[in-house]
C-alpha cells in the first residue's frame, strides 16, 4: 500500500479552513480514481517539534505507481491545484509526503 499524507499546521482562519476543507477539498479528493481509503486526523499532541501541526490527512492507494497515476488524472490535478485556494486560511503550505 502507498499513502499520500498531508500535514496542515494550525490555520490562521480555523473556521474558514474547516468549512473549505471539509465542504470543498475533501469532496474533490474523494473523486480521485483508484483511492482505496482515506482518513483525517486532528493532532491532539506533539513531541520533538516546535511546529504547530493541526490536521493530518491520509489517502490510501494500492501502490505508489497507482498513486502517481491517480494524481496525473484531471481529478488529481484539480485536487492538487485546490491547495492554492486553501492558502487564504493557512499560514504556510501543507507538508505532503508519499509513503509506503
Amino acid at each position: 500500500m502507498a499513502k499520500l499524507v498531508v500535514i496542515y499546521d494550525q490555520p490562521k482562519d480555523q473556521e474558514g479552513f474547516e468549512n473549505y476543507y471539509f465542504n470543498v477539498h475533501i469532496p474533490l479528493a474523494e473523486k480521485l480514481p483508484n483511492i482505496t481509503g482515506a482518513e483525517v486526523h486532528r493532532v491532539l499532541q506533539k513531541q520533538n517539534t516546535s511546529d504547530n501541526q493541526y490536521l493530518l490527512a491520509e489517502l490510501h492507494f494500492e501502490n505508489s505507481a497507482i498513486l502517481a497515476q491517480s494524481l496525473a488524472t484531471p481529478e488529481g490535478r484539480e485536487v492538487t491545484a485546490d491547495v492554492a485556494n486553501m492558502m487564504q486560511f493557512l499560514n504556510k503550505p501543507p507538508v505532503v509526503l508519499i509513503v509506503d
